[in-house]
């Protein structure tokens, strides 16, 4: 995409961001946006950075180190992981991201605390949901929240910082408002209970709006900014 459109995009997507913030009563500049720029060139993402984006997300393991190389002279990038990780990846991803956003299987965290490089803070992590139990959905129940949650903290090269959630695709007013409701109060409820917890990512292109309605502190958007994946 021609990085003037790409900027036009954002900045739209910006506005939208701001405007759900204001009608939510939220302070300005309380939700951060991370653009996903899965098979996307690196040329979108540096025109993204161009016109000010800095937290950027990837879903495939190889394609987003080969970014991460690509644009280590763009050394303020944030790097958001929010894939699904195979045992056999992590290694790349714990030496190459700052953020893990789909954590739900406390094998992988295990691995990624291992393998983070002793010279590198923390990874931060996300726990992933899957509120609707969706079979074909990674993420773990709210049941198993506390005792997931407990075990992560428990990791020493990890800062568990929040929870991230795919809603359902489709979903009715109500169903959306039912499964919003329990993310943000599941959210709550772990920042009662654990320090640094600050993360609430939900909220994407079609439904950033009632995420932040919910209490997102963090938006994931791709199609808006770089236009639909080819």
């Amino acid at each position: 995409m021609l990085q003037a459109t790409i900027a036009d995009q954002l900045e739209k997507v910006r506005i939208r961001v701001q405007q759900a913030e204001k009608k939510a009563n939220r302070p300005a500049n309380s939700v951060q946006l991370v653009a996903v720029a899965k098979t996307k060139p690196t040329a979108d993402i540096e025109a993204a950075y161009a016109a000010g984006q800095r937290s950027f997300g990837e879903n495939y393991v190889q394609e987003g180190v080969d970014k991460v190389q690509a644009l280590q002279h763009l050394s303020d990038i944030e790097w958001h992981f929010i894939g699904q990780l195979q045992s056999n990846k992590t290694r790349e991803v714990a030496e190459h991201f700052h953020w893990v956003q789909s954590l739900h299987r406390l094998r992988i965290a295990t691995r990624l605390n291992n393998q983070r490089p002793a010279h590198l803070p923390p990874l931060q992590v996300l726990i992933q949901l899957n509120i609707d139990e969706e079979p074909n959905k990674a993420g773990i129940s709210l049941a198993e929240l506390p005792e997931f949650a407990k075990a992560v903290q428990a990791l020493p090269k990890l800062q568990l910082r929040g929870l991230m959630l795919i809603p359902k695709a489709n979903p009715s007013a109500a169903e959306q408002a039912h499964t919003l409701q329990l993310c943000q109060t599941a959210f709550e409820e772990l920042q009662q209970q654990i320090d640094r917890v600050d993360t609430l990512s939900l909220g994407m292109s079609n439904d950033l709006e009632a995420a932040i309605a919910h209490g997102s502190t963090m938006v994931r958007v791709g199609t808006d900014i770089f236009g639909p994946r080819s």
